[in-house]
């Protein structure tokens, strides 16, 4: 008895648990499920028009949609404008509201300061710009030779031989020749044309960024509603600080590049140098680039101040220096406070990056979005890695 007992082996406890069955509280296993089987569309060949119809559908729909956002390119770029636009405004809206004043009159008059500002500018600036482009076209001859006789050409043509003054006499004949002029603009109609877009373009940019500036608030929570609701919180967090750091980082190049144009014009008048507010505005837009353009507008406004007087271009090369220092010590942590710091080598990088692609404005706006880009990697993919080594 005892070694039939022993002869017998243990019957093993069936265990369906992929099926949710517990053998100790059943005695009948369930029916068996079957699971569907799985069609691998890209996988099949038993039905290669079906694929290859599938397949050739989904190319021309992505070349489709690659060639109508290369046709939209100029809306999307007024569009993300128009939206950095609301970003660099909303700031001191924000502040006006703190200070118990309702978003629609808050709009209204930071929209109506800023035409002023703008018309003002237009006023005093662009009459003696236009006064200076024509000076310099119609004085194009006499300015190179006033070159090629002052000290500095003097000594580029010792140092470098008579290869100086062809190079300057090449360039003039090139310059007054109008077939060249044409080419350079594409033509006069062209260049009309490109005036006209310029303004519409800035008119709808300016219509744009009114409408996102209004509907800023909204916009946050419709993007944070498009979440999980366990993440909005952060989301909601997240994005305001993202719109903060990008607007403050907008306000503050702005006022820094107005102080370099302030610097450049008071220097060019005071020294006597040639072209001061066509300098300053040469300023305003070089300075716009991130680290770099002080530097740039530092080298290029002395370069042009030593064909006219050495001296001068030596006292602005030193005073200018002196504001750099200034600028890079005491504004700019001052102005930029409020925003996400970024390393030098991202900025750069950036800058180049987004000055290929989109020129000054790709230049402008690649450090705000680097800076978004750190923020989420330090807020959202650093912590998640984390929680994944703890566990």
């Amino acid at each position: 008895m005892s070694e039939d007992h022993a002869a017998t082996p243990p019957v093993a406890t069936p265990v369906v648990a992929d099926l949710g069955w517990d053998a100790a509280s059943s005695t009948e296993p369930p029916a068996a499920v079957v699971a569907p089987p799985r069609r691998e569309v890209w996988a099949n060949v038993g039905h290669p028009f079906a694929s290859g119809l599938l397949l050739t559908i989904g190319a021309l729909v992505a070349i489709g949609l690659g060639v109508a956002f290369i046709n939209l390119s100029t809306i999307v770029i007024y569009i993300v404008m128009a939206l950095f636009v609301a970003l660099a405004l909303d700031p001191v809206v924000r502040r006006l509201e703190r200070r118990k004043l309702a978003r629609p009159w808050g709009i209204v008059l930071v929209y109506g300061i800023f035409g002023v500002i703008v018309g003002l500018v237009l006023w005093f600036v662009i009459p003696g710009l236009f006064t200076q482009i024509g000076t310099v076209i119609t004085n194009l001859p006499q300015t190179i030779s006033d070159a090629e006789n002052s000290q500095f050409g003097k000594w580029l043509a010792r140092t470098f031989g008579a290869q100086t003054g062809q190079v300057l006499d090449q360039i003039q004949a090139f310059l007054l020749n109008p077939a060249n002029l044409a080419a350079i603009g594409g033509g006069i109609v062209k260049v009309g044309l490109n005036i006209g877009l310029a303004i519409s373009g800035g008119l709808i940019i300016l219509v744009l960024s009114l409408y996102f500036l209004a509907g800023l608030p909204a916009i946050k929570v419709s993007l944070a509603q498009l979440t999980p609701a366990h993440s909005r919180p952060t989301v909601t967090s997240l994005t305001n600080q993202i719109t903060d750091s990008i607007g403050g980082y907008l306000v503050g190049m702005v006022i820094l590049a107005f102080c370099n144009a302030i610097v450049g014009l008071i220097l060019h008048l005071a020294l006597g140098l040639p072209f001061p507010f066509l300098m300053a505005i040469a300023a305003f837009c070089i300075t716009l680039i991130p680290l770099i353009g002080s530097v740039c507008y530092w080298i290029f406004a002395t370069f042009i101040a030593l064909f006219s007087d050495p001296v001068a271009a030596l006292i602005f090369a030193i005073v200018y220096l002196i504001y750099i220092q200034i600028e890079a010590y005491l504004l700019t942590p001052r102005v930029m406070n409020k925003t996400v710091s970024v390393p030098g080598a991202l900025v750069v990088i950036g800058a180049l990056v987004g000055g290929t692609l989109f020129g000054l404005l790709g230049a402008l706006v690649a450090i705000p979005v680097t800076a978004s880009i750190l923020l989420i990697i330090k807020q959202i993919f650093i912590p998640r890695q984390d929680a994944k080594l703890r566990t």
